[in-house]
């Protein structure tokens, strides 16, 4: 037997893959690639094991997905949410009377637009009460977060 006919013995009866078949061979992959492709066999036994790779790849996937075990990630958000609901509660609370005119125009950002100078000047439709910031002079340096409460921004 002649190593085209090996080739071809190996390819369609066996079912190896060429570079397999190249191992056994001792020829390169190209060659062997050249001989299966010059074959009229060639297009209906690549539909064959396309169609078998589809097969096994579908049975492979609904057992990988059985047994796999998805780690689990450790989901702080709910203490994230109630940290950050603790902070909104100091920073809003009338008790307290630590909030800056920064997180009030913060809290209430709808209600301030910038002006020509870079400050935050509250909308001249809206009634509010004397205790308002109307004007937030934004060209200050904004206090560190060791201070925030100590400093407060002009009126």
């Amino acid at each position: 037997m002649n190593t085209k006919e090996q080739i071809l013995n190996l390819y369609y009866n066996d079912h190896l893959k060429q570079n397999e078949i190249a191992k056994i061979v001792g020829k390169s992959c190209p060659y062997v690639s050249k001989v299966v492709k010059a074959d009229n066999r060639n297009k209906q036994e690549k539909e064959t094991r396309k169609k078998t790779n589809a097969k096994n790849r579908k049975v492979y996937l609904q057992e990988y997905l059985k047994t796999y075990d998805r780690p689990k990630k450790d989901d702080n958000s709910y203490e994230q949410m109630i940290s950050q609901q603790k902070q909104d509660a100091i920073e809003l609370s009338y008790t307290t009377n630590i909030m800056s005119d920064y997180a009030f125009a913060k809290w209430n950002s709808s209600s301030y637009h910038t002006n020509s100078k870079g400050n935050l000047v509250i909308d001249r439709k809206l009634k509010v009460g004397f205790d308002i910031p109307k004007t937030i002079n934004m060209n200050i340096k904004v206090p560190i977060q060791k201070y925030k409460h100590v400093c407060c921004f002009s009126r």
